[in-house]
């Protein structure tokens, strides 16, 4: 089985680990794993095992004819049997599908607005569904969505798998040993760090001596200008930090307490494995998956989207309570470690993979 992951970037995205971890744990699995970058590589490419075949296509336009030609020799010369795409780049593999026949393709959605899925625009994505063999969905919601609004036959919820390098060590947190919380969120709206941030700052008026941490790639937009201008505003600027993106993920969370998210749409974000796999005490919005992964007062806290004082009170509770705060810690690394495993994933995966082959 020769199987290609499919991604448009290599920032550090949940979709973009998503692709990384599977072409690094088949790797190791299946007769050639490979994984192929559309319109630009980042910090993510360092976490590519050597046994992964590596394509960079530079793509510049919806219709590249120079990136279409060279992903489609790519395919042929390593005979590739299996286009797995994610997210946008379902576009291209469709390409690729036309132009070779007897290539499968798999798509991938992690679309991250599942709450608003009103608003989705997906005519070309239907007229391109035809030729997927089938769908992966981070979540039931948009399980039941592909099987409602495109021209597919088969999908499956394939909840996300979370890997974490142990042995990278590169960014030291600002605060005080003992008494941190992380955020690890891209800068987008949807992820909602307004809430968080308000949240915090009642916290801090409390306890002074902990601060909060936000890793996640800064895109330097609108959203990005005001969540720093919702810092300085609150006066929070020597007790929130933003990193952008960081390699070191697992470094970063062993140097914390607690792990949160504050967004208003999700579907099941590697964040929380993450927090799981690194034993942190979990705090988290009530949208998408979040409930299927936090056990609400047994192995974390759930809130609700927007609710400040909510946050504000859940994180006053874990900050209060150290051994309430390590219980639930325990519990969730244990649940994550059971429950969203990468060998349990993989088997299904591959299920689907060998029914696939033509």
């Amino acid at each position: 089985m020769r199987v290609l992951q499919l991604i448009d970037s290599l920032e550090a995205g949940g979709a973009e680990r998503v692709a990384v971890n599977l072409a690094n744990a088949l790797s190791s699995r299946i007769a050639g794993a490979f994984l192929c970058t559309t319109r630009k590589e980042g910090l993510l490419k360092e976490s590519i095992s050597s046994d992964v075949g590596y394509l960079f296509l530079n793509k510049q336009k919806t219709i590249d004819l120079k990136a279409i030609k060279s992903l489609n020799a790519f395919v042929k010369e390593n005979n590739i049997e299996i286009i797995h795409a994610h997210s946008s780049s379902f576009f291209l593999a469709t390409i690729v599908k036309i132009l070779n026949g007897k290539v499968s393709v798999i798509w991938h959605d992690h679309y991250g607005n599942s709450e608003f899925l009103k608003n989705r625009k997906h005519r070309v994505l239907k007229l391109c569904s035809k030729y997927f063999s089938h769908v992966f969905s981070v979540n039931k919601v948009l399980e039941i969505w592909a099987t409602q609004k495109l021209k597919i036959e088969n999908a499956t919820y394939l909840p996300n798998f979370a890997t974490i390098d142990q042995n990278l060590s590169v960014t030291k947190l600002n605060g005080v040993s003992g008494n941190r919380v992380v955020c690890l969120a891209n800068l987008r709206p949807q992820k909602d760090h307004f809430t968080l941030i308000n949240a915090f700052k009642s916290v801090v008026e409390l306890y002074p001596e902990w601060t909060l941490h936000c890793v996640g790639k800064d895109f330097n937009d609108d959203y990005s200008k005001n969540v720093k201008s919702k810092i300085a505003a609150k006066g929070l600027s020597e007790s929130v930090f933003l990193y952008g993106s960081k390699p070191d993920v697992y470094n970063i969370l062993s140097q914390c307490e607690i792990g949160v998210l504050s967004s208003k749409s999700e579907g099941l974000p590697i964040a929380l494995l993450e927090y799981g796999l690194a034993n942190l005490a979990v705090i988290a919005t009530n949208v998408g998956e979040c409930e299927k992964v936090i056990l609400n007062n047994v192995n974390g806290l759930l809130v609700n989207s927007l609710d400040v004082k909510m946050f504000s009170k859940t994180l006053s509770i874990y900050i209060q309570n150290i051994t309430l705060r390590n219980e639930h810690s325990g519990r969730y690394k244990k649940y994550i470690q059971e429950n969203f495993s990468e060998e349990a994933q993989l088997e299904i995966i591959l299920k689907i993979y060998k029914s696939c082959i033509r």
